[in-house]
């Protein structure tokens, strides 16, 4: 398998999937928030009539427009798959699997975990979970600012705001969740320069 085969792009896609809709069944469990745009819109959820999807729609909207035209069409449609596909494996994961006790900081440490590495994959196969990693990304591409530095200055607005909403310490572990998400991403993923395109260069 190599990375011009498409089961290579496929099995990283399907790995990140899972790991990440793990991780936020684990903190659906322990009663936590997560972080980017799903974060944002349960907290909106909480404090206004309108419901959770309809809020991550409109929210969402911006950054698939902004993919779609600095990430390009694969990207966009990579990324639309893997919100789909986390979208209807949480679903099934949480009716699935029954977790009854779990120490708070054990809960975060897990969810933390599967969701850094779960966007990690993602991320090397040139998708995003959606949301402010998209912008995360082409603020990498465009600064060189650590994309999981971005996430992480996005994600304590939020948890900022999670403190004053719901119960301070499911804020406080969901914060721990969130950093190390951020710092996972930060320390084990790099954006590598775009591979030159030989018959250009051989014209050149």
């Amino acid at each position: 398998m190599t990375p011009t085969t498409p089961l290579y792009d496929i099995q990283g896609l399907a790995f990140g999937i899972t790991m990440s809709s793990l991780g936020v069944v684990i903190l659906q469990a322990c009663g936590f928030v997560t972080g980017q745009l799903a974060g944002l819109s349960m907290l909106l959820a909480l404090t206004t009539p309108l419901g959770f999807g309809l809020i991550y729609s409109l929210v969402s909207l911006p950054f698939c427009v902004l993919a779609w035209y600095k990430k390009g069409k694969a990207f966009t449609l990579r990324t639309a798959v893997a919100v789909l596909g986390i979208s209807l494996m949480t679903s099934y994961m949480t009716n699935a699997i029954t977790i009854e006790q779990m120490p708070p900081l054990l809960g975060a440490l897990l969810a933390g975990c599967c969701i850094g590495v779960g966007l990690i994959a993602l991320f090397r196969h040139n998708a995003s979970a959606g949301g402010f990693g998209v912008l995360a990304l082409y603020i990498e591409a465009r600064s060189g600012f650590k994309s999981g530095w971005s996430q992480m200055l996005f994600d304590a607005t939020i948890f900022t705001a999670a403190f004053f909403t719901i119960d301070i310490y499911a804020a406080f572990y969901s914060l721990v969740c969130a950093i190390i998400v951020n710092l996972l991403i930060a320390w084990n993923f790099r954006l590598q320069p775009p591979v030159p395109d030989p018959l250009k260069s051989h014209e050149s």
